[in-house]
């Protein structure tokens, strides 16, 4: 059965490219510190604030009130949070599986690979299913996920031409632990 609307929390996992590879690190260490996210992580100090702070307004990340002992993490997970990362850790591990890299994905790539995956195939199937994402960024999307080779373009032969949009095995496994 085809979902006719988009699954809210991941769409805002993919709503910040690094999102998905920090709470699945902050829940696997039960929090750390900001150097030791830049190292584990591979970011730029700009990047990891960002994210950070976007977690943050979400209502996932808040900064540990104990924190000021060496062993204490600086920034923890909330509750909300605990739930969010949980998923994360399934899908950052989905892509270590199938070799993608952590920020590979762009920010409709997760909700575009789970809407293939639950059978919308075409693209103004889509477009209605993520309807906030303009056209563009869903092509740009589509692309991507073609280049990380997890989604193939089959061109109909119709008039006018329309294109049928498919998950690859490595897309399948994305796809699952999307859901």
């Amino acid at each position: 059965m085809r979902s006719s609307k988009p699954d809210p929390l991941l769409a805002q996992l993919g709503s910040h490219r690094w999102l998905v590879p920090l709470l699945a690190d902050l829940a696997a260490h039960k929090g750390a510190r900001f150097v030791e996210l830049i190292q584990r992580l591979g970011l730029s100090r700009d990047s990891l604030t960002r994210t950070l702070d976007a977690a943050a307004a979400i209502g996932w990340v808040q900064r540990n009130p104990g924190h000021g002992h060496p062993l204490r993490p600086e920034y923890i997970l909330t509750e909300q949070g605990q739930a969010a990362a949980a998923r994360a850790a399934t899908i950052a591990g989905a892509q270590g599986a199938i070799g993608l890299p952590p920020g590979a994905a762009t920010r409709w790539g997760l909700p575009l690979v789970a809407g293939i995956g639950a059978g919308h195939d075409r693209f103004n199937a889509l477009s209605r299913l993520l309807a906030p994402a303009t056209p563009r960024a869903l092509s740009q999307g589509l692309t991507a996920l073609g280049r990380h080779g997890l989604v193939t373009r089959e061109v109909l032969d119709l008039r006018p031409p329309a294109s049928r949009y498919k998950l690859t095995g490595r897309g399948q496994i994305l796809a699952s632990a999307c859901r």
